[in-house]
Order: structure tokens, then sequence, then C-alpha cells
């Protein structure tokens, strides 16, 4: 049994449904999933979209909707029996489920940590008594697991598995069709990477483009890619671009998805804070990581959250790897400084890539082999295969 919340839960899901068929070609999967889980063979009970909420007061609106689904999935489990469940991501969900299955002496995992190691770290007790084995991302999640005595596992990172060591600049460039005005020209392309959402967008970008307009007047040979995760974003980004000089209008490239390749095709990353910034390491670009809450987000969390970095790359090394800026930090200014040493071809940077090399080997552990093996294995260990 499976149930995940949304789509990077589902290709999750789906390369683990594929490796556990390996190993047992008759087993059935049954739970909720979307259209690589289903694809494997997953019966799904609910869309996929069930689960899909974010928000406290959309949570709260949808609760009776979540208990039925809950109370289906119970129902489900008792009559089917499945050797084990497995949650991936949607912790505040799949926890609870957990609970209910446990107390029928269903085995069961939970697929990607909750980020118990940044805020409400009371909540590995409650994982502790409802999970047999945590599928960790990252080694840290390990070490941090271990210490209040929980069974985990670090699988690896499925990002890590799909990048190559090595990354063609060159060809993603041409994949997106960028070519220099005239072949004498000296283009480096910077990308620039405002976020997913439209708050965080809203809060970001207009100082991203200050910073560009800065830097575009000290290097006339910079040019600027922005990808934009849906249409309506892609609108609101080219609405703020338009309000900009014709100058440097000139100078930005605005794309329809391709943030891979527009990272892959830069020298250096601007961006918002997110799995973006793993990705922007992965890829072994140098990169200024920004995060701006409104007001009283910024005030409340330095209280509840115990960790010093809060980009992926910096909490991997466990030291400051990348630049951080923070609230008020995020200024143009700041960015500008900062960028320059992103782009600059020193020591120090060639320091900074060869880290991100050794941190993606890390991570390359072939996730889905390796999530498979961790299910399998304790499984036998409990006779349960």
């Amino acid at each position: 049994m499976l149930v995940a919340g949304e789509l990077s839960g589902d290709l999750l899901g789906g390369g683990l449904i594929r490796t556990l068929k390996q190993a047992y070609p008759e087993a059935s999967f049954f739970g909720i999933g979307g259209p690589e889980m289903m694809k494997e063979g997953l019966e799904s009970l609910e869309p996929l979209e069930t689960l899909s909420i974010m928000g406290l007061v959309e949570v709260l609106k949808e609760l009776p909707k979540l208990f039925r689904v809950k109370k289906r999935l119970v129902a489900a489990a008792i009559s089917r029996k499945p050797c084990c469940f497995i949650g991936i991501d949607a912790p505040d969900f799949n926890l609870r489920l957990a609970k209910d299955l446990k107390s029928l002496d269903i085995t069961t995992f939970q697929y990607v940590s909750p980020s118990v190691w940044v805020w409400r770290e009371g909540r590995v007790k409650g994982i502790r008594k409802v999970i047999d084995r945590v599928l960790c991302l990252f080694p840290f999640e390990v070490d941090f697991y271990q210490k209040h005595q929980v069974d985990a596992v670090c699988v690896g990172h499925r990002l890590g598995d799909e990048i190559p060591l090595v990354v063609d600049s060159t060809q993603a460039q041409q994949t997106l069709g960028l070519t220099p005005e005239n072949s004498g020209l000296k283009v480096r392309y910077v990308a620039v990477l405002p976020g997913s959402r439209r708050g965080e967008i809203s809060r970001l970008l207009p100082i991203f483009l200050q910073a560009m307009e800065s830097m575009s007047q000290r290097d006339s040979s910079l040019r600027f890619l922005i990808p934009a995760a849906t249409p309506a974003i892609y609108e609101m980004i080219m609405t703020m671009v338009h309000s900009m000089p014709a100058s440097l209008q000139e100078r930005i490239g605005v794309f329809q998805g391709e943030s891979r390749n527009v990272m892959a095709a830069s020298e250096a990353v601007l961006l918002a804070s997110g799995t973006a910034a793993l990705e922007a390491m992965l890829l072994k670009k140098t990169m200024v990581v920004c995060y701006r809450f409104n007001a009283f987000t910024a005030w409340l969390a330095p209280k509840i959250v115990k960790i010093s970095h809060f980009s992926l790359p910096n909490i991997l090394a466990g030291s400051t790897l990348v630049t951080e800026l923070f609230q008020q930090a995020v200024t143009p200014e700041n960015i500008v400084n900062e960028m320059e040493k992103a782009l600059a071809d020193n020591e120090e940077n060639r320091t900074k890539i060869a880290k991100f090399t050794a941190l993606h080997q890390e991570l390359r552990r072939n996730a889905d082999s390796a999530a498979a093996d961790a299910v399998i294995s304790l499984l036998k260990q409990r006779k349960i295969l």
C-alpha cells in the first residue's frame, strides 16, 4: 500500500514500484498516486490531487474530506492486508494514516523525511511510534534519526541520479535556442529563478530586476534567463519585465518551464530558496540564494526554526558553501556584490564546484533501487517476505 500526496512524490513512487516489481513480479499495489505510479500498476483509490492542499485555511476547509479518505484507506487495508504501507512525503496525512495502520500490525515506512530537523522536533517521538523505517533523501537526516533511536536509511536523491556529474552548458544553450547577437560578442548567461509561487515572485522579482539592471550596466556581456513554472507565472513575470527600461528588457529571456536547461546554460544562478538550490548545486553552478517572507513569518521563523542555514547546499555541506541573503539583506546592492563574486573565475569558486561534485556523488545512490532494498530488507528481517 502506497500513498503519495503530490507529483514529486508520484515520481518517487513510480520508480519504487517499478523496482519492487523486478524483485516481486506477482506483487500488487494500491493506495493513492498519480500518473507515474498508476503507469506502474498502482490501483489509486482517490485522485492524487485529494492530498495536494497548501495552507492552513485550505486544509481546515478540506478536513472532512481528508478524514473520509483516511477512513477509506484504513478499510481497504483491513480487507486487503498489505505486507506494508509506504507513505511518500505528505507527512501530515501519512503519519496519521500510519498510526491507524500500525495498530493493525502493518509494517510502516515513510519515504522522504518530514523536516523535523528544521522545526517541530517533537514530532520525531510520534514518528518513532508509528513508522518502522524512514527512507531519507539526505545523509544528515539519518544522523538526526539515529540520535532519536529511529530506524532510518539514506536512499539518496533522484535528482542526484538524473543529473550527470558533468553538465554540458553549450548543449543546454542550444536546446534553449540561445545564439549570441553577433559571433564576435562574448555573452555570459545568468539564470534568475524568483520562485514558483505568486507571493514569492512579487516579493523577490522587483528586487532581482533592479539588481539585474545594475549588473548589466557594470558588465555589458551579461544576459539573464528566467524560467516560468506555469503559463500564469510566465504572464506575471513578463508584466514585471516590461516595466523595466528597454535596454534591460532586450537582455532578458523568459522561458516556459526549462528551469534545468536555464541553469545548465548559465555561469551562475540568482534564486529563491527551495529545491532549485539543490538542482543548481548538482549542475555545479555558483549561486546567491535569497529568502524573503512576509513580515509576520519573518518575525516568527527564527523563534521556531532550529538551523543556521536555509539552503540545501549549505545544510548538506554543514558550512557556508553558497551565499544566503535573508529578509532585509535581500537588496539590489547586496545581490550585485554577491553575484559579482559568484561570476568570478577564481580559485574560491573552483573549490566550491569541487565540493558540489563531492556532495553530488554522495547523493547518487540509485534512489529507486536503494528505496526498494530498504523496504525489502526490513520485510525479510521480519519474515513478512
